[in-house]
């Protein structure tokens, strides 16, 4: 029996669907591919991958369509592969369900990095919810949340209310992407239409303190890196 990893492969480039089939193979992954987004909801039904890489753009299916309908009868990991310069479509896609993007042209470590976190992201959820330990330690940082206390080298960090809750909602996502709107709706509530802007300009101010409190180096974040047009990551590991 392979009890391999199996990944489907949705990308109408065959150059690049080539280059990510043989670093999956050599990882020793089990590959399924195809080029058509028709195919792809017909494939994730029959053959239940463990994770899909979706290009959004498709021959004959938009990838987002792919994205909304998979994700009426599934949560299999889906990580899009972006072309540059799209953070609209990233949002959109992160928003409709994709644990992930990775924006072209990538490296074989990054690829392989952002499979494990949504590999590992999924196993999480599905076991019975995000980070449900006591604690997390990341390098120096800590965060205890029966404690209700965020430590950096064992010392405490003094923190609003607003940054605690931002810190935590990270931390319990660790490895993936939050879009600002998202973020926003889990710290604010979902009744922010009409002060949108201000509550972006507010969740930026924050991450900024946050940052300063949290970072030898605010500029150079290690902790918490911004995902340009996006939104923010918690890493996994540091670098």
């Amino acid at each position: 029996m392979d009890n391999k990893t199996s990944i489907l492969i949705v990308e109408d480039e065959e150059g690049i669907c080539n280059f990510i089939s043989a670093i999956l193979s050599s990882n020793d992954f089990n590959v399924i591919k195809t080029a058509k987004g028709k195919e792809a909801v017909s494939m994730t039904a029959s053959y239940c991958p463990d994770l899909i890489l979706l290009d959004l753009g498709l021959p004959d299916m938009d990838g987002i369509e792919v994205l909304k309908t998979i994700r009426q009868w599934t949560n299999i990991p889906v990580v899009v592969v972006s072309a540059r310069g799209h953070e609209r479509e990233k949002v959109e896609a992160l928003d409709l369900g994709a644990d992930d993007y990775i924006t072209k042209p990538f490296g074989t470590s990054e690829l392989l990095a952002r499979i494990r976190t949504a590999l590992r992201h999924h196993q999480k959820i599905s076991i019975g919810g995000p980070s449900e330990a006591d604690k997390i330690t990341l390098g120096d940082l800590e965060i205890n949340y029966s404690k209700r206390i965020v430590s950096v080298a064992g010392k405490e960090i003094h923190l609003t209310p607003i940054e605690y809750k931002i810190i935590v909602l990270l931390s319990k996502y660790i490895g993936k992407v939050l879009t600002h709107d998202f973020i926003i709706k889990e710290v604010w509530g979902p009744y922010i239409n009409e002060t949108y802007s201000s509550e972006i300009q507010a969740l930026r101010v924050n991450m900024a303190n946050i940052r300063r409190k949290l970072e030898i180096n605010p500029a150079e974040p290690k902790y918490i890196v911004t995902e340009v047009g996006v939104g923010y990551r918690m890493v996994e590991e540091l670098q």
